[in-house]
């Protein structure tokens, strides 16, 4: 994330309030605008286009599940479930936030220097640095979060058990 001026933060401020209040769909340039009591066009004067606004937002989401698994890690180090743990959490209690970030190509050319790397380390280190096992252990985390947070498992399927299995599948 470059550095904002303090109306540029209070834009993507707003952006996430409107993001996490309801949805990605909802988050338009003229909704920001409303929300912040000014005119749409004011807000190109810091930002060119509502794709640059996601991009402050898909940069939070990295840097605050990189926080949330770094800490899980500090707590339980090469724990598997306790990373899935973190992740989940993190996911559910953001669930736009989240959708907004994975559910179309990242863009990473936009996006800080490093910061991708630095959310999967945790998961890199837990994994022994086996990339391929990684990146299916993130499969995994991601297709259970996604599934979950849009209510495609039955009310009475025990997700904390199927969390376990496949952790331990994986492992």
């Amino acid at each position: 994330m470059t550095a904002r001026s303090a109306r540029s933060q209070e834009i993507v401020e707003a952006a996430r309030t409107l993001l996490e209040e309801s949805g990605p769909a909802a988050l338009t340039m003229r909704a920001l605008a409303d929300h912040l009591g000014i005119k749409a066009p004011s807000l190109y004067k810091h930002f060119p286009d509502k794709q640059a606004v996601e991009v402050e937002l898909i940069a939070q989401m990295l840097a605050e599940s990189a926080e949330a698994m770094e800490a899980a890690e500090a707590r339980e180090p090469g724990s598997l479930p306790a990373l899935a743990e973190a992740y989940r959490a993190y996911a559910l209690a953001h669930p736009h936030l989240y959708c907004l970030a994975t559910e179309r190509p990242l863009p990473r050319a936009s996006l800080p220097a490093g910061l991708e790397d630095r959310a999967a380390a945790p998961l890199m280190r837990a994994c022994g640095g086996d990339l391929d096992l990684a990146r299916a252990t993130w499969a995994f985390a991601h297709g259970m979060v996604i599934l979950e947070i849009h209510g495609r498992f039955p009310d009475d399927a025990d997700l904390d058990a199927a969390w376990k299995r496949g952790t331990r599948a994986l492992h």
